[in-house]
């Protein structure tokens, strides 16, 4: 499988001066990786290139590999995660929150 990466996102990412070693890290050493992706700014931009290029290895958008198998066996029927979880953070944005105003809709 040839795999391309979106040239944006990952110049972006909390994780990209870190050690490859500690991404791709086994058992105990995968809640420090995962750690990293706490807060990134990329994060669902990562989740979704590894869902939908079905990287087997390493920590990447907060989930294990452990973690997206699991996934995507509960979703078999997703054709493009990067389109389920952009359309899923934009409904989310736009939920009106406690102390926050609601952003204007235009149409």
């Amino acid at each position: 499988m040839v795999v391309i990466m979106d040239s944006g996102w990952n110049e972006r990412a909390a994780c990209k001066d870190a050690d490859p070693d500690e991404l791709f890290a086994d058992g105990a050493a995968q809640h420090r990786a995962k750690a990293l992706c706490t807060g990134c700014p990329v994060r669902t931009e990562c989740l979704a290139y590894a869902l939908d290029a079905r990287i087997d290895h390493g920590v990447w958008g907060g989930m294990t590999e452990r973690e997206r198998r699991a996934l995507l066996r509960r979703r078999p029927t997703v054709t493009s995660w990067r389109r389920l979880l952009e359309t899923a953070r934009s409904e989310f944005e736009q939920q009106p929150r406690p102390g926050r105003l609601p952003t204007a809709q235009t149409g």
